[in-house]
């Protein structure tokens, strides 16, 4: 009898001790889950902050495109509506 009872504490003792690794590594599961989180949100932002950089380079580029071929008044109009017109086409093409 006194063998099955140190076999059931023995039984008891390695429980309590599964019973807390798996606590710690649940609770560092939530907190390694929280911290992915977290960069995702982080890289989402840095994204789209590229994103908005990406594009003022390119109306930068636009712009000293312009200002090389288009000195007069009417040069530049003619551009910006050559411009509109492809923008459009790509509007219409993007919501096809």
């Amino acid at each position: 009898m006194d063998q099955f009872k140190t076999n059931l504490l023995n039984l008891e003792r390695k429980i309590k001790i599964l019973l807390a690794e798996y606590k710690s590594v649940k609770d560092e599961l939530v907190s390694v889950i929280q911290e992915n989180s977290g960069l995702k949100e982080h890289l989402k932002q840095k994204d789209e902050q590229i994103g908005h950089f990406q594009n003022r380079n390119k109306i930068s580029k636009i712009a000293e495109h312009i200002g090389a071929e288009a000195r007069d008044t009417a040069g530049l109009k003619t551009k910006i509506n050559q411009y509109i017109k492809e923008i459009d086409k790509c509007i219409l093409h993007l919501s096809e």
